[in-house]
């Protein structure tokens, strides 16, 4: 593959992905295919590459509604490029003198200028902390480290099963059968009462 740039084409770099793709029949009714992809980022201009460069923010602690935690850092894109970001996060000196990692960081593609928040989802048998964490991201040969304490907060309480019922069900159900007792106690005395009349002389 070869990408001609026009020679009057403005400074800066292009992004671009170059897909391949083969597909066959198998049988009457299934079709393979079966896909390629090479991602292009083309710099327009002299002087080589555009300079690339990251900051991250602190690293903070928390748990989804689940209870699962996560450790975030806030990532912006400093330099004249695009960003593959990925990295590792490692806890240490938890409760008990716990450690954990490395922990894959979710990989993102950050546009210049943008700033997104990079998430790691831990187990959620992890406790509280506090932990000790050490957060590296890189992109290329760009790399940046940044450390803090984290704690997760306490897991949320989990979601309060169906209040039980039963009693007031069988309660009601006491009193239920209770009234057509009474009512049929009722009845059956009435209909008693009218047969006991005594018949008068003809």
């Amino acid at each position: 593959m070869t990408i001609e740039v026009p020679e009057k084409a403005e400074a800066g770099e292009r992004y671009a992905v170059v897909w391949a793709e083969v597909s066959g029949v198998d049988g009457a009714n299934i079709r393979n295919i079966g896909r390629t992809g090479i991602r292009v980022y083309l710099s327009v201009g002299p002087g080589g590459e555009p300079v690339s460069g990251f900051e991250v923010g602190p690293l903070t602690g928390g748990r989804t509604p689940q209870g699962d935690p996560y450790v975030t850092a806030e990532v912006r894109n400093t330099g004249r490029r695009a960003l593959d970001l990925a990295g590792e996060l490692w806890l240490t000196d938890g409760p008990g003198g716990l450690s954990v990692g490395p922990v894959k960081a979710e990989a993102r593609t950050l546009p210049l200028g943008g700033t997104a928040v990079v998430r790691v989802h831990l187990d959620r048998r992890l406790p509280d902390g506090p932990w000790a964490a050490k957060l590296a991201l890189a992109s290329g040969w760009t790399k940046r480290t940044v450390t803090g304490a984290v704690s997760f907060g306490a897991a949320p309480a989990a979601a309060a099963a169906g209040k039980d019922r039963t009693d007031q069900v069988l309660a009601g159900g006491l009193v239920t059968s209770g009234l057509v007792l009474a009512l049929f106690a009722v009845y059956v005395h009435r209909r008693r009462a009218r047969f006991r009349q005594p018949v008068p002389a003809g």
